[in-house]
């Protein structure tokens, strides 16, 4: 299963969520609300879930081996890297005084 598109819909610096991502699969296949979390050490991905009525949250789709979960987290953190200098050279300079 190829990655073949990862588009960040929403890039938030104001909170430990940082964007919110839909990545598709093999053109067949769209999984979205997958969020950007920063970390106390680093950025990781954390896959769609859904609370339960005990309180806790659940997946609701994420990858069952290390090598596509990798393959997947280095995708999208890659994208968002692009799309965090996309966006700064995006905005017009603004005299600091």
């Amino acid at each position: 299963m190829e990655i073949t598109d990862i588009r960040i819909r929403k890039i938030n610096l104001e909170s430990k969520m940082r964007a919110v991502v839909s990545v598709t699969f093999d053109n067949c296949l769209v999984i979205h609300d997958i969020k950007v979390i920063e970390g106390a050490d680093k950025m990781f991905v954390a896959m769609p879930s859904r609370k339960t009525p005990e309180g806790e949250f659940k997946d609701i789709a994420h990858p069952i081996n290390v090598e596509m979960r990798d393959k997947l987290e280095k995708g999208i953190l890659d994208k968002y890297q692009m799309a965090l200098v996309s966006e700064t050279e995006d905005m017009p300079d603004v005299p600091l005084s």
